[in-house]
């Protein structure tokens, strides 16, 4: 038998030939890996864009996934949502239990689209069983790309951490002049009051903020206001064009050379 022959590398490894070479034992894996992640990031966002992209004008509604059916918010997050819906919404929520819940159920009562957007957690979160359109995602930013793009503002209900972040991402989104006609609701101030009072007394007496980015933020105490709040918001209402002018105009100054946020 004649002796195999010894493979020679050449001085520069193509791209096939890295691509098409077996994994040794104990090397990293290639779906665990940076590139394959992106391509994983990219997927998601081809998924989510699919199936969204012809939802029309929506509202993404936000709050606490300990809310129980019974509780005051939940149901007046069910009111809100089925508002909206009768209005020629379509729901957004992050697909959980909950505000998520509510709002969901609410848009299926109206019998508007409802939507839900998962997302992978430590431990199982399934998708309510009011969601028409779902998908699920790995990519906490991925996912909060889709509550934000297909949304013409946001309800935001009593929550925690991951509300205080998608309500803080919104008012930079604006403040910035990413979104615009974008209104962004608040439901009760009772529950919102001590934040709205340590941004005035802390955050604006210190100038990280300026005035008009406090008027970003809208209160409702009823359904029916806040559908109202997003209706005039969304169709270009002249107060929120407004708002969103002055705060965009003074981040802009702010970030001038030389120049001092008023």
């Amino acid at each position: 038998m004649p002796p195999r022959k010894k493979h020679v590398r050449a001085p520069h490894r193509t791209q096939d030939e890295q691509l098409l070479e077996a994994c040794v034992p104990g090397e990293v894996l290639f779906t665990r890996t940076d590139p394959w992640r992106v391509q994983r990031i990219t997927g998601e966002f081809v998924e989510g864009f699919d199936a969204l992209a012809e939802l029309g004008p929506a509202v993404t509604i936000f709050g606490s996934a300990r809310s129980q059916p019974g509780d005051a918010y939940y149901d007046q997050a069910v009111e809100t949502a089925h508002l909206l819906g009768e209005a020629g919404f379509a729901i957004i929520s992050g697909g959980g239990p909950g505000i998520m819940e509510a709002a969901n159920r609410g848009a299926r009562a109206a019998g508007t689209t409802s939507v839900g957007l998962n997302i992978e957690l430590p431990f199982e979160q399934a998708v309510n069983q009011f969601v028409d359109i779902k998908r699920e995602f790995r990519y906490f930013f991925v996912r909060k790309t889709m509550l934000v793009k297909y949304a013409q503002g946001f309800v935001i209900f009593p929550g925690g951490f991951g509300t205080m972040d998608e309500l803080f991402e919104s008012l930079t989104l604006i403040q910035t002049g990413k979104i615009t006609s974008f209104p962004v609701v608040l439901y009760g101030s009772e529950y919102w009051r001590g934040l709205l009072d340590w941004l005035k007394g802390t955050v604006l007496a210190n100038g990280k903020i300026a005035a008009p980015d406090l008027e970003l933020m809208l209160l409702a105490d009823h359904p029916a206001e806040a559908r109202d709040l997003i209706v005039a918001g969304v169709d270009g209402h002249p107060r929120q064009i407004a708002k969103e002018a002055a705060a965009r105009k003074i981040t802009h100054a702010a970030f001038q050379p030389g120049r001092l946020c008023p």
